[in-house]
């Protein structure tokens, strides 16, 4: 992991994983997220959505993990409060509006912005669609909702996996734009997993699999 230069807001202590009969993703990682846009870097199949996953708390993790001061040994429950993260291409929301599923991803942390989620749909060209459950939409549109839920939810660790697949140039745009606005806060990390390098970003630190 490239030092960042910010102070962090995740701190990862000695994390170690693998899957059965596979090498390991991690082996006593350590690293230090700092607040800003940090890019997770690999090839397809690099583990990017598995290391998402585990610093979510969502994938049972060998290892310290403490978000804005919270540990999550400690209390898992107020650690994942802190987190944004949803699988690409959940069925989970598919019966909700835009508008729905931005209060049902951001349920957890209660900390949705109401303003900048009407900004963020705006930005994506959601309002034509506002009115339908996300199962009438297509890809993109789907991938744009939750994007769009994402940049609005104020979590402390914010987790996108690829998040420009799908998504029109305009959108992409629109995309890079927000991301360098969300990221302002001192408190705020964004993790953007991507097998590109995003040089249209500036980023505060970048992971790069396979861990070292």
């Amino acid at each position: 992991m490239t030092t960042p230069s910010r102070a962090p807001v995740l701190q990862v202590q000695d994390l170690s994983f693998a899957y059965p009969d596979q090498p390991a993703l991690a082996a006593r990682w350590s690293a230090r997220v700092p607040a800003g846009i940090t890019l997770l870097h690999g090839d397809t199949g690099s583990g990017k959505s598995t290391l998402l996953r585990l610093l979510a708390g969502t994938q049972t993790v060998d290892g310290r993990l403490t978000l804005g001061g919270v540990c999550f040994d400690a209390d898992p429950l107020a650690y994942r409060r802190m987190v944004f993260w949803h699988e690409p291409g959940t069925d989970a929301f598919d019966q909700l509006t835009p508008r729905a599923l931005a209060s049902a991803a951001c349920a957890d942390s209660d900390r949705l912005d109401e303003a900048a989620w009407q900004r963020h749909a705006e930005g994506f060209g959601l309002m034509p669609h506002l009115h339908k459950a996300l199962y009438m939409l297509s890809t993109g549109s789907r991938r744009k909702a939750m994007l769009a839920a994402a940049l609005a939810s104020g979590c402390a660790l914010t987790l996108l996996d690829e998040p420009a697949g799908a998504l029109d140039a305009a959108s992409i745009a629109y995309l890079w734009k927000a991301l360098d606005a969300c990221a302002l806060p001192p408190d705020r990390a964004i993790v953007v997993a991507s097998s590109e390098r995003l040089d249209a970003l500036p980023l505060a630190a970048t992971i790069e699999l396979p861990l070292r």
